[in-house]
């Protein structure tokens, strides 16, 4: 009965389900190793200790910047250049921009500093002047922004100076000299400077750190993934049922084998027999009914010349008997003469 899975269709329709079920199963534990990785990552960011009571580090060592060091407090010795608003950027619900310094180390590259956040538009005229000769900062290390960074501006077309992103494939295009794969933020305002009207900017989480919304779109994926795999096992058991109650029909003789093909080619040639034969079936039709009408003439005139026996009519039976007794008349007479 099932040896239909043998047929080369039925060897397309399993191969296609021993290779779906595993990538689909595969692919939502791999989903699922993902929302538990971004949950572990939030568990992990809420025991962290508060960022001003971690010890600080040289930059160098907490490089490059992952999920363990971002937030970390470190420290760089250097010279402030180049100065850069970011405009855009919100802190309290209001929104202002970011002031943003590169810091030139004894290394030959530029870390970027954000000195604070001012209330408004940007402009350099709000801007305390970054403190002058060598100064050393801790603040706590941040990555580069990207595209799904908030607060990013990627439609470009901003004025000299503004800067719509801070990441370090921005600003070397910017400044003629390297610049760090990472930025600080100064969690106090600067000392013997100028900054004490900006207000601290506060680290951010560590990207995919926390329980957003993409972690539980991968929780999501992950279900979709095994009804995915249920689905195709579901529609390949039902194939193969109604496929084998096919079989078994045609085995008992309940649906004859190649039933449908023989009632198509027979109902074609009553078709055809039916179209050839129509118009003379109708001439004879025709034929045998005049042959018909002529019999019953025929028979007509069999009645008035009819056998010995059948009935006449009243007028005839009057005139035969007229002409009897005119005969019996005759003979009398002949009978009478021969006698005299």
């Amino acid at each position: 009965m099932y040896r239909f899975l043998l047929t080369p269709r039925w060897w397309g329709i399993n191969l296609f389900v021993v290779l779906a079920i595993p990538f689909c199963v595969f692919m939502g534990t791999w989903q699922l190793g993902r929302f538990e990785d971004r949950v572990q990552s939030h568990e992990q960011a809420e025991k962290q200790p508060d960022p001003s009571t971690r010890a600080a580090k040289p930059l160098d060592e907490l490089l490059p910047v992952d999920k363990v060091t971002s937030g970390r407090p470190a420290v760089a010795t250097g010279t402030y250049a180049d100065q850069f608003l970011v405009p855009g950027r919100e802190l309290d619900d209001r929104q202002g921009f970011y002031v943003l310094n590169m810091l030139r180390t004894d290394s030959g590259k530029a870390l970027p500093v954000v000195r604070g956040w001012l209330p408004g538009s940007a402009s350099d005229a709000k801007v305390p002047a970054a403190p002058r000769g060598e100064v050393t900062v801790t603040g706590d290390l941040q990555a580069s922004e990207n595209a799904r960074s908030k607060g990013v501006d990627v439609r470009g077309g901003l004025p000299g100076g503004q800067l719509g992103m801070i990441s370090a494939a921005t600003l070397v295009n910017l400044v003629p000299y390297d610049v760090y794969d990472a930025w600080v933020t100064l969690p106090k305002p600067e000392a013997g400077g100028t900054g004490g009207a900006m207000k601290p900017v506060p680290a951010a989480a560590p990207e995919g750190s926390g329980l957003d919304l993409k972690a539980f779109q991968n929780l999501g994926y992950t279900g979709e993934w095994f009804v995915f795999a249920g689905f195709v096992l579901f529609m390949w058991f039902r194939l193969v049922r109604r496929e084998a109650e096919a079989a078994r029909d045609v085995a008992l003789g309940l649906v004859p084998d190649g039933a449908e093909a023989g009632a198509e080619e027979s109902g074609a040639g009553a078709e055809e027999s039916s179209g050839a034969a129509g118009p003379e079936g109708s001439e004879t039709g025709a034929d045998r009914l005049e042959a018909g009408a002529g019999g019953s003439e025929a028979g007509s005139d069999g009645v008035d010349v009819g056998p010995v026996g059948s009935e006449a009519p009243a007028g005839s039976q009057d005139a035969v008997g007229s002409q009897g007794s005119g005969v019996a008349e005759d003979v009398r007479a002949a009978e009478a003469g021969s006698g005299r």
